[in-house]
């Protein structure tokens, strides 16, 4: 068996922060999304790949480096190029050869173990579901009706879900159903593995789900990165920083090397505040900063702002800021 992480998207649901850094190696805690899965999947002993494109391939090579894992480049450079999941999974099969696959979406934050999920594997497709709950909710994802543990229905964002179990992005592939991919692709689906698992049904390819509970996440939006960063943010991680004795820190935070916390600040609860950020008279909680961000006389609560942007003097709620943006009330 062989790992496939897909982080070849180009994620433009978050975009503007995702625009030139790959969404897979977004900060979550002190970790980036890519580390928490190579962490579950160096568990398992098998060789390992990291499928991305050549215009984030130099963000993902020390990645490839420190854990000793391949990686698969598809040479793509812009959203309208890509191949989609399907298309990468097959110059996966090309460069390396006809296996079984264990594929995990790069932007997927789960609770299991790998190793129980393949405890459930027995030589048939096999699936990750979780209960989201809410059938409004369940409309965004790929939806699973099962009978026991036998999927019977996928439905990829249907209008109306047929039940609010849906897949999580982490797959059991089989060899035989991977030798399946170029007759799948002649039919012009190329990028939601949801199709792929439409079609194998379809076909009377056996399909079976695993279930777990506790937490999964698909870092699709912003509120997917604050509710992840909310619930695997245990402990504070404080790196070299210069901090008024005048300021407080909330745990549990982020903050990391070089920033400066002046004045009358608060930082936290659940806040991650990136390398070289200036932080005065101003309150930050359930947020995420990223570095050479300068934030003076304001509030921030719910909000992502990229790198090197200058906020002053208002209130930013469930709000996005792309980088080098400057963004201030008057005085």
């Amino acid at each position: 068996m062989k790992v496939l992480i897909m982080a070849g998207g180009y994620a433009t649901r978050l975009w503007p922060i995702t625009k030139d850094n790959p969404k897979a190696l977004l900060p979550v805690g002190n970790r980036t999304i890519l580390d928490y899965i190579l962490e579950k999947a160096g568990e398992l002993g098998f060789e390992t790949y990291i499928s991305t494109n050549r215009f984030f391939e130099a963000h993902f090579r020390p990645y490839a480096e420190r854990y000793g894992v391949g990686l698969i480049v598809e040479d793509t450079l812009h959203e309208e190029e890509k191949l989609g999941t399907i298309g990468a999974m097959k110059r996966a099969v090309d460069e390396l050869g006809l296996d079984d696959y264990l594929v995990i979406a790069g932007d997927n934050l789960f609770s299991f173990s790998l190793r129980e999920f393949l405890g459930a594997y027995d030589g048939t497709t096999l699936i990750a579901v979780y209960d989201v709950g809410d059938l409004e909710l369940a409309k965004r994802y790929g939806v699973v009706v099962l009978e026991g543990d036998r999927v019977v229905s996928f439905q990829e964002k249907p209008a109306e879900p047929g039940s609010t179990l849906v897949s999580t992005g982490v797959y059991v592939f089989p060899r035989k159903v991977m030798g399946l991919i170029d007759e799948y692709l002649s039919n012009g689906n190329r990028d939601s593995p949801g199709y792929f698992i439409q079609w194998l049904l379809s076909r009377g390819v056996d399909i079976r789900a695993y279930r777990f509970d506790d937490y999964w996440y698909d870092i699709g939006s912003a509120d997917s990165y604050l509710e992840a960063l909310k619930t695997l943010l245990r402990e504070s991680h404080i790196e070299e920083i210069q901090i008024s004795p005048y300021s407080k820190i909330i745990p549990p935070v982020v903050i990391k090397r070089g920033a400066k916390v002046l004045g009358r600040s608060i930082i936290g609860p659940y806040a991650y505040i990136g390398e070289d950020c200036l932080i005065e008279n101003s309150d930050v909680s359930d947020s995420i900063i990223f570095r050479g961000t300068t934030i003076r006389n304001a509030t921030i609560w719910r909000s992502i702002i990229d790198e090197r942007c200058e906020i002053r003097n208002l209130e930013l709620r469930k709000s996005l800021v792309g980088g080098h943006a400057k963004i201030q009330r008057g005085e």
